[in-house]
């Protein structure tokens, strides 16, 4: 056996922290050369690793230099995040590789600051991120990143819209285009209308990854943006309490049946700790998201703690992930952000084909 495969065979035997599988499997290319004492690994992830990757060529080096001791070994590594394909027939949305849904079967689990925090910690380890805003008629990403209330888009050609920036983040929203005091009394038709040329008008710019603030429930929108948007795969959001596991059965199944992957589960309000005397307490219940991903195969993300902070700094514009990126509910954010991203370029169950929609009046 060669030089170069005693090392892959080694490198093998390691794990990536965020894809569960070998290094080996895990990198898009993995090229290795042995010369005179010197070991050289370039590889190239498949996630973004601008912050993680010092620790992961860190993790291979010292493993290498331990497994073939008297050899230096020097490790170049690289990310690019391609585009995944769920392999139906829908239009492909110019400027965006990757569309990740954020739902939830019912509201008041934090599905809208889970999905903020995903994206800007996306966007910290290096990845061009987008938000869009599906609650027609509840917007409030605007406000979570601290946007201006009378911001408006720009437009480009008077046909496209241009995303509005905001905490280095292309977004969109009906937010931006009526007043916070206009109410949306519209019926279903005329909302996922808006639904769609909120996604196919904005001119994205090179998107790694877009996150879809979904509206809770499995109604009108829902069913619009499965049967139009190319979707890479949904995250569901859920607290631990029966009543919202109930729900977010229904949005796994809702997925299943429209067969956009379920890339895993984020449990919010998981436990309190008592800022005085450090007391955690399960409030709304204790693993609800460990039983849900187990039961329907997929991952728990993370776990998100109930705190005051959360709340007060999405209110303020600043979520916590930039209003405190070193702190550990912002490593929590990080952490689940970056299995989400390994997941989704690593999963095997990419290549569903959209079912056909039959309604029938029985």
């Amino acid at each position: 056996m060669s030089s170069e495969s005693l090392v892959l065979q080694q490198l093998s035997t390691l794990s990536d922290p965020y894809s569960g599988k070998s290094i080996t499997d895990t990198a898009n290319s993995l090229d290795v050369s042995v010369d005179q004492g010197s070991i050289k690994v370039a590889a190239v992830w498949p996630y973004p690793i601008g912050n993680f990757g010092e620790g992961l060529k860190s993790l291979l080096k010292s493993n290498l230099e331990l497994e073939f001791e008297g050899f230096s070994v020097e490790i170049d590594l690289a990310w690019k995040v391609d585009a995944q394909s769920i392999g139906n027939n829908k239009a492909a949305l110019d400027g965006v590789k990757n569309i990740i849904a954020v739902a939830s079967g019912k509201g008041g689990v934090g599905k809208s600051t889970t999905t903020v925090n995903l994206a800007l910690a996306l966007a910290s380890e290096g990845a061009r991120v987008g938000i869009l805003d599906a609650d027609i008629y509840g917007p409030s990403q605007g406000m979570m990143l601290g946007v201006d209330p009378e911001t408006r888009p720009e437009t480009i050609d008077n046909q496209w819209f241009k995303p509005v920036m905001a905490q280095g983040l292309q977004t969109m929203s009906m937010a931006y285009l009526v007043t916070e005091k206009t109410p949306m009394v519209w019926r279903g038709p005329m909302v996922s209308g808006a639904l769609q040329q909120l996604i196919r008008q904005t001119k994205w710019d090179n998107l790694d990854y877009l996150m879809v603030d979904m509206p809770p429930g499995t109604g009108d929108i829902q069913l619009t943006f499965s049967q139009q948007v190319p979707a890479t795969g949904s995250v569901i959001v859920t607290t631990p309490q029966d009543i919202a596991l109930l729900d977010a059965k229904k949005g796994i199944e809702m997925f299943s049946k429209v067969s956009i992957p379920v890339i895993g589960v984020i449990e919010n309000m998981a436990v309190h700790v008592c800022s005085n005397c450090g007391h955690e307490e399960h409030i709304f219940g204790e693993a609800g998201g460990n039983r849900i991903a187990e039961e329907y195969g997929t991952e728990l993300l993370g776990s998100m703690p109930l705190d005051l902070d959360i709340r007060l700094q999405c209110d303020e514009g600043k979520p916590v992930v930039i209003s405190d990126p070193e702190g550990s509910i912002a490593q929590k954010y990080k952490n689940a952000a970056l299995k989400m991203a390994a997941l989704t370029a690593c999963q095997s169950n990419l290549d569903a084909v959209m079912p056909e929609i039959v309604v029938s009046d029985d």
